[in-house]
């Protein structure tokens, strides 16, 4: 039988989602848990998406097999107080043999948090930059990622995928209550996409370049014409989208 687990989880600690060698992972802090809670050493689970070192999941998911029927509010409870504070599952269900946590899943949106002011509050989920910026020509420029489906100038170099392409379906800027909030949402994305999407558009918003200079930038497929990848801390994985009635 397949269950699905959703979770969240801080990844300031963590190197990402997927199993190191010599790091510690949050897939690796699951798998051992599981396979200590299920007496089972083969226990494995298939996440939704890798993220980077020290990015955050507001919601992920994660399948795994297993032969008999769980108790689910008792398995939540117990795994929850195995598992240290900065992993927490919300819940485990049952379903379909054949839906994926990766494969399946239709669409991915991710928030990634700027704020101005000094915070320590929000130092390891946000990140800090020393002055505003002009968050309409940001917006302005958000309208060329639709346009456009190779985003190779935003990925890093020598990866596994087999193609560039996404198709992003949402991307907007907005005020909050320290500074300023991106969310945007594709059906894939690419290693490090999102931070050097932000990166390239904090010019923007500080004169550097022009919004024209961002849909040349996409264009060029040239992951040296884009601007610098900001720090993970202030990425979010805050959804993550599956065909209706899955779960």
């Amino acid at each position: 039988m397949r269950y699905f687990i959703e979770l969240a989880y801080d990844g300031t600690r963590y190197h990402g989602w997927q199993i190191q060698p010599n790091a510690i992972s949050v897939q690796q802090v699951l798998t051992d848990v599981g396979s200590n809670y299920f007496n089972n050493s083969d226990f494995s689970l298939t996440g939704c998406g890798r993220t980077d070192t020290g990015v955050h999941a507001e919601e992920f998911y994660a399948h795994f097999d297993y032969a008999t029927a769980i108790d689910i509010l008792k398995a939540v409870h117990n795994l929850n107080n195995m598992l240290p504070k900065d992993i927490a599952i919300k819940t485990i269900c049952k379903v379909d043999d054949l839906l994926h946590a990766r494969f399946s899943a239709i669409s991915r949106t991710y928030k990634y948090h700027l704020h101005y002011q000094k915070n320590p509050f929000i130092r390891w989920q946000s990140y800090r930059h020393y002055r505003k910026l002009d968050i309409d020509k940001m917006n302005a420029a958000c309208g060329f990622l639709f346009n456009h489906r190779d985003f190779t100038s935003f990925s890093k170099v020598n990866t596994e995928a087999h193609t560039n392409d996404c198709v992003i379906t949402q991307a907007r800027w907005e005020h909050s209550e320290t500074g300023i909030v991106f969310t945007i949402q594709a059906n894939r994305f690419l290693r490090n996409m999102v931070r050097a999407i932000v990166g390239t558009m904090i010019e923007i918003g500080e004169g550097k370049i022009e919004q024209e200079d961002f849909n040349e930038i996409i264009n060029s497929k040239d992951r040296g014409k884009a601007g610098k990848s900001v720090p993970a801390n202030g990425l979010s994985l805050v959804a993550v989208k599956y065909p209706n009635n899955t779960l």
